[in-house]
């Protein structure tokens, strides 16, 4: 009963229902804009109930690292050559990533020696996002004897071959079936296979 209620209290405090709530919030998120690198390795998680749901647990070998990620599409510089007025934006224009996804890339590349297991938000406001990145040393025997948590030794790097969770998501590898006969293996193998059969097709009707 006091794990509900403590859960019950982070969801309130997340949310910012009432005005203490709110007061809370705002004190969070300026202690997180103190923080003056974007990933900051923190003793424990802010929402442990969320942290425990996605593979987080109180032993050696596990961390819990703070990214900040910047709100907007990134910056763009305007080509200095001529181009149409089609490609001379670089403006309104997005990135290729989630920002979850480059959270965990950016954990990932401050702490090189651990595979990334989940991130989950925690907070944001006008500019920043705020993310908080699980990751496990995969050669610590803590590690190497759990049986949730030992799959990791074989996925190294999993992080930036798009494996975890959010960029699962942002894949469309959440979903199976109609509709999602272009998504696997790859977006990109998709096109590159209906550009093979187009050419393949092209080669038959031309001799």
């Amino acid at each position: 009963m006091t794990y509900k209620r403590i859960q019950e209290t982070i969801r309130r405090q997340l949310k910012g229902e009432t005005k203490q709530e709110k007061q809370r919030l705002r004190e969070r998120l300026y202690e997180y804009r103190q923080q003056k690198t974007s990933v900051l390795k923190i003793e424990k998680p802010s929402n442990p109930k969320r942290a425990r749901e996605l593979g987080y647990k109180a032993r050696q070998g596990i961390i819990v690292a703070r990214v900040k990620i910047k709100k907007g599409s990134g910056k763009h510089t305007r080509p200095k050559a001529g181009r149409r007025p089609k490609r001379m934006g670089f403006k309104k224009l997005t990135r290729a990533l989630s920002k979850q996804t480059i959270a965990e890339q950016r954990a990932s590349r401050r702490f090189p020696n651990l595979e990334v297991l989940n991130s989950y938000w925690v907070g944001d406001d006008g500019k920043t996002k705020y993310f908080e990145v699980i990751l496990v040393d995969p050669l610590h025997p803590s590690v190497l004897n759990s049986k949730e948590l030992s799959f990791l030794v074989a996925h190294r790097r999993r992080v930036f071959r798009g494996l975890t969770s959010s960029a699962r998501k942002s894949r469309g590898l959440r979903k199976k079936g109609k509709g999602t006969e272009k998504i696997r293996p790859s977006r990109k193998a998709g096109i590159r296979k209906r550009l093979e059969r187009k050419r393949m097709l092209k080669k038959k009707y031309h001799k």
